[in-house]
């Protein structure tokens, strides 16, 4: 039997050469073996102070980035397009227990030292549980940093079960496999995110191929010549070589140079070569707003009518209808 898988991209920046190496790519290649949805969770940026015109814009922009990158034969919608999830998560808020949501590692780490905490931010998994719920997922893949999420979801739907009755499948997490760890290129100890990295070692997908070039030219390197695969002792050159790997499909131990640069001028042309149909297949859907308006309109007309099965279970199930 086919499993289904559920992901979901938060629009809180622009999406990266890390995001779609890591977490696009091994996705683009599970939609030949597993029934795949995902969605660009905007509902999920309201946990923080933000820009609303910034907001539509960057959810817009990781929709199409999202189709550009091969996920068009997946279910891509916007979240906060299918009601279902907020209703959930709802349901899910009165399933779950103030102590469990308070000791997410992601809320301690977020909300300390702010004087001004969202409530959004504290009851948030419930709402990420229901995005997963909805889509009776079996598999879903993630990070070491939203582990703990997926445990408190499956908390949640066997409790939900346990008290009202078999209503929601219990997922999975499970780590993709073929998923590169890109780190920034200005600091190869920390990771290369949408919004936590530096301007200088973030390449985004739709940086001009120049600037691609010039960001991996002026990539931190370590101390010595040797190239070698060692991300303890050699950080920057361990990322090198990672990218490169990534974007060749070679093993990182097949590659050999003699000196920095001459790495650094491979790993700037495979990934840029690695990006153009990215760009290319984003500004062919950008051309034509209105067909991308259909096809966004579609998918999410999709995911609403597998949620509405979902949710007539889950309100019968705890006494609403």
């Amino acid at each position: 039997m086919t499993k289904r898988v559920f992901s979901a991209f938060k629009p809180t920046g622009r999406l990266t050469l890390g995001n779609y190496l890591g977490a696009i790519l091994p996705a683009v290649r599970l939609q030949d073996e597993a029934d795949c949805v995902y969605a660009v969770a905007d509902l999920h940026a309201l946990t923080i102070r933000h820009d609303p015109g910034r907001l539509r814009a960057r959810t817009r922009e990781a929709a199409t980035l999202l189709l550009a990158c091969g996920l068009d034969r997946s279910g891509v919608y916007v979240q906060s397009r299918v009601p279902a999830h907020t209703e959930l998560a709802y349901l899910l808020e009165s399933t779950a227990h103030y102590g469990e949501m308070h000791r997410m590692i992601q809320f301690k780490e977020k909300s300390a030292g702010r004087e001004e905490v969202r409530l959004s931010l504290l009851t948030y998994p419930a709402l990420m549980a229901a995005d997963i719920l909805l889509h009776r997922a079996d598999l879903v893949p993630v990070g070491e940093d939203q582990r703990q999420h997926v445990e408190l979801t499956r908390d949640l739907a066997l409790r939900f079960n346990h008290l009202y009755g078999e209503t929601f499948t219990v997922p999975e997490a499970v780590h993709p496999r073929l998923a590169a760890r890109v780190m920034d290129l200005a600091e190869p100890t920390a990771k290369m995110g949408k919004s936590e990295g530096s301007d200088a070692g973030t390449v985004h997908l739709l940086d001009e191929p120049a600037d691609v070039r010039r960001k991996i030219m002026r990539a931190v390197t370590d101390s010595g010549t040797e190239v070698r695969h060692d991300p303890a002792a050699k950080p920057g050159v361990s990322n090198l070589l990672t990218l490169l790997a990534a974007c060749t499909g070679r093993p990182v131990e097949s590659f050999s140079y003699a000196s920095y640069g001459a790495l650094k001028k491979d790993a700037a042309e495979a990934v840029t070569e690695t990006l153009a149909p990215v760009r290319r297949r984003f500004d062919a859907l950008s051309a034509d707003p209105a067909e991308l308006d259909r096809l966004l309109e579609r998918h999410a007309a999709r995911a609403a009518e597998r949620a509405g099965e979902v949710m007539t279970a889950a309100r019968r199930a705890i006494g609403l209808t």
